[in-house]
């Protein structure tokens, strides 16, 4: 099922940070009705912020109220939905639990991420009032790619007002402010968070991560158990190439699934270069040894991974730019902990290391050709730009 990223208008509308807002992202999306409409509206209804997440038993009534209709469908195929506009209501099979909203308009997925991918099966699904017509409010492209001028003017005018709440933050918790000062501070900071909806949380997120998007992606490859070389180029791409981005690897049915997550477009571009990449060396390993999963096919295909060019080889700095790559190094590593607070908090997942063991018919004639080969591989964008620590 084809899947098209959209946060339902959130960073446009001026929010930032990490949310499990399925709820409101869905419903905004479905009805074409503004974020900030939506979330202030759940708010009231639950006098809590639903960026955590809205209780099932407040939804559904919210969503009653504006005439639509739920319908049970239990573990329903998700190509069998009907066309048009509906707001699903699934849950993790593995686990029984993870409740994810999520909207489909003629079998296309509206969301951060693709629930299809996953093991997500249907509870329930809803479908607008009859008399309704949503084709004016179909998920825009000037929405889930770039910001229109209203909504740049709604986010300078939104950073103006946390870069206000900070800096009563700091009048109230600096020593050398009088005790007024620090009263009347806190009471101003109090009313601006209270009336724009906004957390402590909100205002300890770095500017340079605020509006982030964030997805994940997976890559299927065939077979329930996936080579060592498979995972070796993940682990090299993420490393190397596209160092925002992080990855991990779980089955479904018989098929591996390598999900890629972080920055939108550092994903996409990840799974396209992983996807180029598989097809170049498994082919090359077929027409030389007749395969690719074991035996000599193998070991050249983990020797072609461990050539494949380094940002300490091919790529090395100097002095001014390491110091660059430090600072580079810095935005990294804040971005890899945003993405990991987003898999837990947006998907339910946190994960765990473990390790595998080696195989035992290792041709090491066939690596070290495969290593040769590997090292003459140009990792290049199409403009001919070095993508290596990008």
């Amino acid at each position: 099922m084809q899947w098209i990223w959209d946060d339902g208008g959130r960073a446009a509308s001026g929010f930032v940070g990490i949310a499990g807002d399925c709820v409101t992202r869905s419903i905004a999306i479905a009805t074409g009705w503004s974020y900030g409409r939506v979330y202030r509206e759940l708010f009231d209804a639950n006098q809590s912020s639903p960026r955590d997440g809205v209780p099932i038993d407040l939804a559904e009534p919210y969503l009653k109220r504006a005439g639509w209709k739920r319908l049970l469908a239990h573990d329903v195929p998700w190509d069998e939905l009907p066309q048009g506009v509906v707001i699903v209501d699934s849950q993790n099979r593995r686990t029984g639990k993870g409740r994810h909203w999520t909207t489909v308009i003629d079998h296309t997925v509206y969301d951060t991420w693709n629930p299809v991918d996953d093991e997500y099966q249907i509870l329930a699904f809803w479908t607008p009032p009859p008399s309704d017509s949503h084709d004016a409010t179909m998920p825009a492209v000037s929405r889930n790619r770039r910001r229109t001028q209203h909504a740049r003017a709604h986010q300078d005018e939104f950073d103006k007002i946390l870069n206000r709440i900070r800096a009563l933050d700091n009048t109230a918790s600096n020593d050398a402010s009088t005790e007024g000062e620090k009263r009347n501070a806190l009471r101003m900071m109090q009313n601006l968070m209270l009336r724009h909806n906004l957390s402590r949380e909100d205002l300890t997120i770095r500017d340079d991560t605020d509006n982030l998007a964030l997805t994940r992606m997976a890559c299927p490859v065939n077979g329930r158990r996936a080579c060592r070389w498979e995972k070796d180029l993940a682990h090299y791409l993420t490393e190397q190439v596209f160092p925002m981005v992080l990855w991990y690897v779980n089955t479904k049915g018989h098929r591996t699934l390598f999900w890629f997550y972080g920055p939108l477009d550092d994903v996409e571009h990840c799974i396209q270069l992983f996807r180029e990449l598989l097809l170049t060396i498994a082919t090359s390993a077929r027409l030389r040894y007749g395969g690719h999963s074991r035996g000599s096919g193998a070991s050249y295909c983990e020797g072609y991974v461990l050539g494949l060019p380094t940002a300490e080889t091919d790529f090395k700095s100097n002095q001014t730019e390491a110091n660059d790559r430090s600072l580079i190094q810095a935005r990294v590593l804040s971005t890899q902990r945003l993405a990991e607070e987003w898999l837990n908090v947006e998907c339910g997942i946190r994960l765990v290391t473990t390790r595998s063991s080696g195989r035992f018919d290792h041709d090491p004639d066939a690596a070290r050709r495969g290593e040769v080969h590997g090292s003459q591989h140009d990792v290049r964008g199409e403009n001919g730009r070095k993508r290596i620590g990008n």
